[in-house]
């Protein structure tokens, strides 16, 4: 997944610096400033995602107490388009934009402008090989939430499969049978334990468990390796996305004193941001070993910008207890929905007798539409949000090798010359 970078390389702006006067004071004054901008940005981006969240908790009662007048806008303006679903694909969309635009802006005040030798004195210089490290495991956690998306899309498939039987008219037992063979394959994948999900034992399984629906999923003998090339990615069996998070989240913590009005506190922002994003969506897409992921970080509350954060984090930690309870596959909204469809489809094959009963044909037919739609979001929104995806890849590559090459321009500054 590593792309090349067009930017121009920072070091630049390094030698610029070194070689032009500036009061001390002035270049404080501006470190704060950009630091304050940093926080509001930070603050506002994750206040518009859990809008979400509070946008749909209260957008029943409000509808039902709704006038007709209170439904005009008085300016003449259309009202604003409502925010995406919590934990649907396109609050995840929104969420890694709000990252890339964080980490712009972080990249800029740690490195734009900056006397490279502060990398080597405290606080930096204990606060880089850690930022550095965390950077290699969300490389890794990137990788799994990729294959979990080609997953998530196979899942997909299954169920297109079953929208397409159940649609048929008249709808009789050869229909509902390819319908509940496909739902039933679907939720016996979902129901494999997380390492199982993106192991190498998933494409042995899941071949076998669908090797009657070839032809509509796409696996023919002859095409299956190349249509499941991205499914090969391997890694040892003991590892876990919940280590990974939780080994990224410990001896991390809020710059105090002085520090807390330096350049420790852009990277604690950015480590704090980093943390969070992976952990939150290793809860929603299917990962290798997800057992204890509700343990996540803990953010001070004394910090303005990690309000909404911290609110974002207790509520994605409660629905997890109660998915580990329920076993269900993952957060996504999406596959929460065609979760319990699938279920309450296949209750319905079970007991279908031909000609169905009006009232059940009626329920099955607003069933199967609303599984449809979920195909739909799904099949719109999961190509898009896998593609961020690698761009947090290789965003997060691009900074490593940036901050590195400094490093290594202040060791070699600091060698001493032979003579």
């Amino acid at each position: 997944m590593l792309g090349a970078d067009n930017q121009g390389s920072f070091l630049n702006r390094f030698s610029i610096r070194r070689n032009q006067f500036s009061p001390s004071d002035s270049v404080h004054d501006q470190e704060l400033e950009d630091l304050e901008l940093l926080q509001r940005h930070v603050a506002d981006g994750f206040s518009d995602l859990l809008s979400s969240l509070n946008y749909h908790d209260t957008s029943s009662t409000a509808a039902a107490a709704e006038t007709p007048a209170d439904a005009e806008d008085t300016s003449g303006h259309p009202p604003p388009p409502p925010p995406p679903p919590f934990l649907s694909i396109a609050w995840f969309r929104r969420l890694l934009d709000v990252f890339l635009c964080c980490e712009a802006e972080y990249k800029a005040i740690l490195l734009s402008g900056r006397d490279p030798t502060q990398f080597s004195k405290p606080p930096l210089d204990r606060l880089i090989p850690d930022l550095l490290e965390r950077s290699v495991k969300a490389l890794d956690i990137c990788n799994a939430i990729n294959h979990g998306v080609d997953l998530i899309q196979h899942w997909q498939k299954l169920a297109q499969i079953a929208v397409a039987a159940l649609r048929q008219a008249p709808l009789g037992d050869g229909q509902v049978r390819r319908a509940r063979k496909a739902l039933t394959t679907l939720l016996s994948s979902m129901a494999f334990d997380d390492k199982e999900n993106t192991s190498s034992n998933f494409h042995v399984r899941w071949t076998e468990r669908t090797r009657s629906f070839g032809r509509r999923v796409g696996i023919t003998k002859d095409r299956a390796p190349a249509n499941f090339r991205s499914l090969s990615w391997s890694v040892a069996k003991s590892w876990s996305a919940a280590k990974q998070i939780q080994t990224m989240s410990s001896n991390l913590a809020a710059p105090r004193g002085n520090e807390a009005t330096g350049p420790a506190m852009p990277v604690y922002i950015m480590n704090t941001i980093l943390v969070f994003v992976m952990w939150a969506i290793v809860a929603a897409i299917p990962c290798q070993e997800r057992n204890g992921l509700s343990a996540h970080l803990q953010v001070p509350r004394n910090l303005g910008w990690a309000q909404p954060i911290i609110g974002l984090q207790e509520k994605i930690g409660d629905d997890w207890k109660k998915k580990e309870k329920k076993g269900t596959s993952g957060l996504l909204e999406e596959l929460q929905r065609m979760e319990k469809l699938a279920h309450s489809l296949v209750e319905f094959a079970d007991g279908f007798v031909f000609p169905a009963e009006e009232e059940k044909a009626t329920e099955v037919e607003a069933m199967t539409a609303e599984m449809a739609e979920v195909c739909r979001r799904m099949e719109e929104g999961l190509g898009p949000l896998q593609q961020q995806v690698r761009e947090v890849f290789h965003r997060i590559v691009r900074s490593r090798a940036e901050i590195l090459e400094v490093v290594d321009q202040v060791s070699k500054m600091s060698t001493p010359v032979p003579y």
